[in-house]
């Protein structure tokens, strides 16, 4: 094992050279946000004319980068639309073992599913609706392993609260079902949930799976936030995926993770933040070599026991994973979209502001994801065995990812004026600046094109209405959009540049559990 691959922080590193770089690898990201925004301010005032000329050319590079995501994002909702309504557990009888691409697998039957439910203080009702979305699947439960990962800090009475009503209600339902706690404080350990279902994986390994002598790669874990609800044939869709993907050891499953368990209760930010967090994870099915590991999702076994299972040591774990395994494997690892959802809460809380609070820093959080470039940074210089071409693509699409997050929004809906306000009398008496507000405007107008498609769409993915709600209220459904603009900026640019600038600054994040919290339900 790589001792790279377990590398949380630059702290962490013992040689100083080496602690010394990583250190400046973790201040990139946000230095380079920060220059832009800096430097776009001071050419306002010194080049006001440059200035909006290459605000315009953004402004235009973005409207046509709008227009080609639209695009993915209609074809790719289509394709899952399409894959839904297909009876996936049919499709896996159905297959040919001569298309299986395990060597080892006679018949689709020898594929078990390991489901890993890390909980930490939510309401039993809410992980009792999880845990019976697995029981209602197509797949046999003969061959679901289902755990449920605790934590000790989460309190005695508490958990043994959950395990009795779950034990109670699903004891016999699955082939094994297991209640795992994580006990408090271990050395090295950030609090978290990869700390939590590291442990719970080991723990299965070594009492359940070793015990029963099931081969590693017929085994594919899902690691499913709690509030994870499953389409019925997900497990199925996935199988016959893994059984026919190519080099099915070497990638990971990535369903479309839909926000919307409790949208009809979310204020309208809420519901238009969630919806475009679910918008963007569908566009990315499309864009399949800019696919990395986000939220529920699963992978092999054998590929978590390679990598000495999910990091202990840090903050997205869930994203983390993959780049543990594409250096693992030297390059030779991918994500395999499976154009199929599975469906989570929206982020609701008691009150409105205590709602905005939680929305900051669940988007602070992913921010945070941008820890992962440091880490793969210094395992590229490590591992000479990557290829240069993948080195630098993935360097190049996940830098600019992060920058674009940070910086792209405040650049298209605040700068694109500011050389009107601080550029002199001189500058604004020029054409150029007299033109600027109309080619803004028009083309803010061309990007109303995603929004229309964004409305459209999620009204077709709304769950049923509750009965407490009026059909008046699918009025505000459509016109929430108007605040899409606000929405981007307030928890999209904001969270993400705090992210970069805590890593900038070396005052690293912890664990933010984002609470749950549905209408009428124990907190």
């Amino acid at each position: 094992m790589h001792d790279y691959l377990t590398i949380g922080k630059a702290g962490d590193l013992k040689n100083p050279r080496e602690r010394a770089l990583y250190r400046f690898f973790e201040m990139v990201p946000g230095l380079l946000s920060w220059t832009t925004l800096i430097l776009i301010v001071v050419a306002s005032f010194h080049w006001p004319i440059a200035t909006v000329i290459f605000i315009i050319i953004f402004d235009t590079y973005w409207l046509v980068k709008s227009i080609y995501l639209t695009f993915h994002l209609r074809a790719s909702f289509s394709r899952m639309r399409g894959f839904m309504k297909m009876d996936w557990l049919s499709e896996v009888e159905k297959l040919d073992a001569t298309r299986y691409t395990l060597h080892d697998v006679r018949s689709w039957r020898d594929i078990y599913h390991l489901v890993i439910l890390p909980t930490y203080q939510e309401p039993t009702e809410l992980i009792v609706q999880s845990i019976e979305s697995l029981a209602k699947s197509h797949y046999p439960m003969d061959r679901m392993i289902v755990v449920l990962a605790q934590e000790e800090r989460a309190g005695r009475e508490h958990n043994e609260g959950i395990a009795s009503a779950v034990g109670a209600q699903f004891k016999n339902v699955f082939f094994r079902l297991a209640v795992v706690e994580h006990p408090d404080g271990i050395a090295g350990e950030l609090a978290g949930k990869g700390a939590n279902i590291a442990y719970a994986g080991k723990h299965v390994q070594r009492e359940i799976i070793d015990q029963l002598a099931i081969p590693y790669q017929r085994i594919m874990a899902s690691v499913f936030d709690i509030d994870t609800v499953v389409h019925a044939e997900y497990f199925s869709r996935l199988t016959y995926i893994y059984l026919t993907s190519d080099d099915p050891l070497h990638a990971s499953y990535q369903p479309i993770p839909f926000f919307t368990n409790n949208i009809w209760e979310a204020p309208a930010f809420a519901r238009v933040v969630s919806f475009s967090s679910t918008f963007w994870q569908t566009i990315q099915q499309e864009r399949v070599e800019n696919l990395i590991t986000f939220s529920s999702h699963s992978m092999p076994f054998q590929a978590v026991v390679d990598i000495g299972f999910w990091q202990s040591n840090m903050v997205n774990e869930d994203s983390r994973v993959f780049w543990q395994c594409f250096l693992r494997y030297d390059g030779n690892y991918r994500v395999v979209p499976l154009y199929f959802p599975v469906y989570l809460d929206a982020n609701v809380a008691p009150s409105f502001w205590r709602t905005m609070i939680n929305i900051h820093k669940q988007h602070r959080r992913w921010g945070y994801g941008v820890e992962n470039i440091p880490y793969f940074w210094f395992g590229f210089l490590k591992n000479k065995k990557i290829p240069r071409s993948k080195k630098y693509f993935y360097s190049l699409i996940t830098l600019e990812g992060h920058w674009s997050w940070a910086t792209n929004a405040i650049m298209l809906f605040l700068l694109g004026w500011l050389p009107l306000l601080v550029g002199g009398s001189a500058f604004n008496q020029t054409v150029v600046a007299f033109n600027l507000p109309f080619v803004t405007r028009m083309i803010m107008f061309g990007a109303m094109f995603g929004l229309v498609t964004s409305a459209i769409l999620s009204m077709l993915i709304l769950p049923p209405r509750p009965p407490q709600f009026g059909k008046f209220k699918y009025l505000w459904m459509i016109l929430q959009w108007i605040l899409f603009p606000v929405t981007t900026i307030l928890f999209g640019c904001f969270p993400s540049l705090e992210a970069q600038t805590r890593l900038m600054l070396g005052k690293y994040l912890g664990f933010w559990v984002t609470p749950k919290h549905r209408v009428g339900k124990s907190k």
